[in-house]
């Protein structure tokens, strides 16, 4: 059995506060976007993971989507698999490539072999995984809070829009974007922003994390002022970064020349 587990952006990021387990309080609006990764599992006589596409620093039995699967087997009984997973999302881009995968990995589970599982139940897995594991369950745009695992649908259709995603040769740890960040509640949430014109969004929805991660990383700046440049309504660094989307009106796709970067442009479909 193959899915394709894709990326999302956040469009707005506000750190609204730290918590006192360690984790921070937030609120953005999760997007789905169609940028993917491959997963794949057939049945075998011993588990294994073998990843191809971009390298992981991380060893096999750490990696999220055998997590997931050693998770839900203590609750079903599951044969051994070998697992397939082709890495096409960039890493600490602030795209969930890695929690994408594992709710795919849920959600694989569940279809291949009949769980029964819903999908509250299977976001209450998720959860446990990864704040932003949950949001890739139901996979459509939602407005998050507390960590990111509390999910509310957001009316926000952008499929009319081209995407570009510019992944420098930048990796912003989780760890070092939230010990830089000073958390503070806006007056106004990126949920009421959003239903307003994405002429608008520029002005006044903000990621957090750019304050901080564009004075140490100046590239980051660049690219985002480079997509403005190039006609984007609206431009961001996704999540805590190092990723930078802009949103551009359909029609000819913008010519970005940077070899150094990982670059995905999504062209709407075409009437």
């Amino acid at each position: 059995m193959l899915c394709f587990p894709n990326a999302k952006i956040n469009i707005g990021l506000n750190i609204v506060e730290k918590r006192t387990d360690g984790f921070h309080n937030i609120e953005t609006v999760f997007y789905p976007i169609s940028l993917c990764d491959a997963l794949e599992i057939i049945p075998a006589n011993k588990t294994s993971l073998t990843i191809s596409g971009i390298e992981l620093s991380d060893q096999a039995h750490d990696n999220l989507v055998i997590k997931a699967f050693n998770m839900v087997k203590v609750d079903f009984d599951l044969p051994e698999l070998s697992i397939f997973l082709h890495k096409n999302i960039p890493l600490g881009a602030g795209l969930g490539g890695g929690s994408s995968d594992a709710a795919a990995m849920i959600r694989l589970l569940n279809k291949t072999f009949a769980l029964g599982l819903g999908d509250d139940q299977m976001e209450n897995y998720a959860a446990k995984l990864g704040s932003d594991c949950a949001f890739f369950i139901r996979n459509v745009p939602a407005y998050a809070t507390q960590r990111g695992e509390i999910l509310a649908p957001v009316e926000l259709d952008l499929a009319a829009y081209l995407f570009v995603v510019i992944k420098p040769p930048v990796h912003i740890s989780t760890r070092e974007a939230y010990g830089s960040i000073i958390p503070k509640k806006q007056n106004v949430s990126v949920n009421e922003l959003i239903k307003h014109p994405i002429e608008t969004w520029k002005n006044t929805i903000v990621n957090d994390f750019e304050s901080v991660m564009f004075s140490k990383y100046p590239k980051l700046n660049d690219i985002k002022t480079m997509l403005y440049n190039k006609g984007a309504l609206y431009a961001a660094m996704s999540g805590s970064g190092s990723a930078i989307f802009g949103i551009f009106p359909s029609g000819d796709i913008p010519k970005i020349d940077l070899p150094d970067c990982f670059v995905w442009i999504h062209q709407p479909p075409q009437n």
